[in-house]
């Protein structure tokens, strides 16, 4: 099963695409160095389900924490299979940008959430805006995460080094 990990060389990929999208002259100039950046982004829940006469219930678990859920057949048969998301879970942004995170809490009671490296602490709520806004001071790829919904809530930010 493929599961999206954010080390193991994946941020080494990321950043030498950064380094040739400099190089191009795709990023770093002048006026994208010190922009204002507004990402609008949703906490929510993927969901899906069917009946075992269609399709037989997974054998395999799902790896722990509460980012994955696996709800056995009812007594009608019915199983589900949910798990929670950042949209996107990728954001791009200049060093030097001014970041303005815009989240709407849509799926879960609430979303203790940091961005490692950035020593930034923030919580979704469902059905609230959440606003973060900081200065993309560091060029590099940092994990946000959710707290509680682990492995599967999780997401980066990749900061393209300044000019």
């Amino acid at each position: 099963m493929f599961r999206h990990s954010i080390a193991a060389g994946g941020a080494a990929v990321r950043l030498a695409l950064a380094a040739a999208l400099t190089t191009a002259g795709l990023t770093g100039s002048a006026e994208a160095a010190s922009m204002r950046r507004i990402i609008t982004m949703v906490a929510v829940e993927a969901k899906g389900g069917t009946t075992v006469d269609k399709e037989p219930f997974p054998s395999a678990a799902l790896p722990e924490g509460k980012g994955y859920e696996l709800e056995a057949p009812n007594a009608e048969g019915r199983w589900e299979v949910s798990t929670y998301r950042w949209e996107p879970n990728q954001i791009i942004v200049n060093q030097g940008d001014e970041v303005m995170l815009e989240i709407l809490g849509v799926n879960g009671a609430e979303h203790p959430s940091m961005i490692v490296g950035y020593d930034i602490n923030f919580t979704v709520k469902r059905g609230q805006l959440t606003t973060v806004t900081f200065t993309a001071d560091k060029a590099g790829v940092f994990e946000f995460r959710c707290g509680t919904h682990q492995p599967s809530m999780v997401g980066e930010l990749i900061v393209l080094p300044g000019s």
